[in-house]
This record gives C-alpha cells, structure tokens and sequence, in this order.
C-alpha cells in the first residue's frame, strides 16, 4: 500500500494502524546487531570511524522502494571515499504482507529474497534483516520504505525523511538527503532536518491479520471450470483482451504439472489485479472433469480454468499452437494482441517468470516501475 508517510510527525497515514513513533531528531542511534545478506552479523559499533551514518529502512516489494534503488546505490558509491557509512535495513515482517500487495515485485521480503533482490539489482551496500522481531525498526519509527536516518560523528539524528522529493527521477529538485550528507561533513547544520516520505507502508507483525483475511476471503471463492472450443483457444492465442495473459497447459496424470501449479495460483493472486490473466488449460479429457476440480478446488484455483471441450484433442491443442508437439506442462506469456514473449514445453522457473510479467506489463498506476524491471541488471 502506497500512501504519503507523515515522519515530520511521527504519526502512520492510517489512523487504524498505528506504528511506534519516529526517531526525534538529536537522538542517539538506537543500536543494533542484525543479520545481512552476506551472512554476516552488522552491528552499530561497526560504523564508529565513519564521520556520517546513513541507515535506510527499505524492502524487496515495495514499488516505491525499487524506484529508489539506484539513488540509494549512488548515495553509496558517491560518499564512501568521504567517511560515509550507509547501510540497508529491511523492517517488514513477509507474512504481514498481502499477495494483493505483491502486485510490483518478483519477490517478498524475506532473508532469503531479500539476497535474491541484493544479486539481481547488484546492491553495494550491507542490507540487513529485522522482519522477524522488528526490535531495531520499533527503535527507530520508519513509517514508510524507503526512510533515512542520517547521523553525525558522535551518531546524534541529523536527518530523517525522504532520499529526495520525486520518486520519479527526472522531476526530482531537491536531493534532501544528499544536502543533508554535505552539510554533515562540512561541519554544518542541517537546514532541512525532517521531510515526509512517499512509500509504502511498513508492515509490522500485527499486520499478519490481513495476509490471513486475504487467504481466507481467497478460500471461500468458488473454482469454475469452463469447457474450451477451439474457437476459444484460438482467441486466446490471439489474445484480444488487453491484457497480459499468462497460459499453462497441463494435466492431472502429469507429476511435473501438479509440482508446478501452486506457482501460478501464487502469480494470479500476486498480478491479477493488474491488467494481467492467469489461463490454465487442462489437457484432460470432457469426462474427466470431476478429477479436473478435485485438483483445482485443492489449490483454490480462482484463475481462469479451462478444459478441452471435446475428445479430439488435437485440432483443439492445434488451435492454440500448430507447431507445438502436445507435451505438457506447456507455457506461453501473451502480450496483448498475440505477441509471444515466451514458451516453454516443460516447467518453468517461477522467478524468471514474475520478471518477465512486470518487464511487459504497462504501467497503470504507477509510472516508471515498467522501465525499472525493463533495466538490463547484469550490468
């Protein structure tokens, strides 16, 4: 959830979900000793002989947060050779966040993808963990990620607030933590000590009540199963809808299909809010539908199921795909108007996968993140 956080006064945006106050500027930093990327356990007194220490409270899912990502790697490189220290600290708690809330990431907020995201997106700074207890972030009162807290030699809060005032790059006029920064270490007071942020809200342990709701409320929806004609897998080949579809063909009988499935049930509730569809189509055939639905009711199916409509099986598979030889499971991402931007007989790589859907799908309601999963990231 994106919502403009109030850190000028400490204060969450939503009145029903009170987060512990914000670091008072002039305060002492709180100490912490917590678990990176690297394997390695980042305390404070780690950071003594830095002459400024920069923590940033930032997570994996957040849209807002990865905008910001390469401002963040560029704050690090720029003043290193300065004696300033910066360093990455995740607050969320990953069960508190709600499927509906992954709508902008290829991962959660975890330990372990917190070092997939770390390697994907080269990150060049320490980025440590906090969502299981939440001690250190309670400490310090980061309402929204991203959210700084930059302090001087004798580690007294200077700053705290947003990196800059746009979260889109080329709108940006005021670098606020970059002047906060030079201030520090020109022995200068900060002129702007304290500035709102734009982010999404940090996602205390009490917030596992929503996760919870969500799958429950995903439960209780009824699986369809709906009879496919050749007319219609032609149609969905083409892909008239003006979305982004995602097809999996498969199969009851077929181990590596059933190991598979829950994957794209978690892609249809993580991106199906957006203009995207999650299709399957069983290969199974019409009077083999009751085995169809046991499988599909297990994993509270509430894509779009569909199930060859007649015996002969394959002018209907031919109907999607001519030059495809049958095997399952079989996958294909349709962009709108039938361009393929990926295939495959065989079963897929889940995070490949979420990477590409963000890489093609539009921004809607928030412009720039396309472009931002668009960036090659090997280099």
């Amino acid at each position: 959830m994106l919502f403009l956080s109030l850190v000028t006064s400490g204060l969450s945006a939503n009145a029903d979900e009170p987060g512990p106050p914000t670091l008072a500027i002039g305060a002492s930093a709180p100490d912490f000793c917590l678990p990176g990327i690297d394997g390695q356990t980042r305390c404070l007194k780690d950071y003594t002989t830095s002459k400024v220490l920069v923590i940033v409270f930032t997570c994996n899912h957040c849209p807002t947060a990865q905008l910001y990502e390469g401002r963040i790697k560029q704050l690090a490189v720029d003043y290193r050779e300065r004696g300033v220290a910066l360093v990455a600290i995740q607050p969320n708690n990953p069960n508190a966040v709600r499927l509906d809330e992954m709508g902008y990431t290829d991962v959660g907020d975890s330990l372990e993808e917190m070092k997939l995201r770390a390697a994907y997106r080269h990150f060049n700074f320490p980025y440590l963990y906090d969502g299981e207890t939440q001690k250190v972030s309670r400490a310090y009162g980061p309402s929204a990620t991203p959210h700084l807290f930059i302090f001087d030699a004798e580690r007294k809060l200077r700053y705290q607030g947003r990196v800059d005032n746009n979260p889109r790059e080329r709108l940006v006029t005021s670098r606020d933590a970059r002047d906060a920064i030079e201030a520090l270490l020109r022995g200068r007071q900060v002129r702007l000590a304290k500035t709102p942020s734009v982010g999404c809200s940090t996602k205390w342990l009490y917030k596992e009540e929503g996760r919870k709701a969500e799958l429950a409320e995903i439960e209780s929806k009824p699986v369809q199963l709906l009879p496919a004609s050749v007319g219609e897998l032609t149609s969905l080949r083409k892909n008239p809808t003006g979305k982004l579809v995602l097809v999996n063909f498969w199969a009851t009988w077929c181990g590596p299909c059933r190991q598979e499935m829950p994957d794209f049930q978690t892609i249809h509730r993580m991106y199906g809010h957006r203009a995207f569809e999650v299709v399957t189509v069983s290969i199974n055939y019409p009077d083999e539908k009751p085995g169809v639905l046991s499988v599909l009711n297990k994993l509270h199916a509430t894509s779009r199921n569909l199930l060859l409509g007649s015996s002969d099986i394959y002018s209907l598979l031919a109907a999607f795909d001519a030059n495809w030889n049958a095997a399952v499971p079989y996958t294909a991402l349709i962009r709108p108007g039938g361009e393929v931007v990926y295939q495959r007989q065989g079963t897929i790589n889940p995070l490949k996968i979420k990477r590409l859907i963000m890489a093609n799908l539009a921004d809607d309601d928030y412009v720039g993140h396309q472009a931002y999963w668009l960036t090659d990231s090997d280099k």
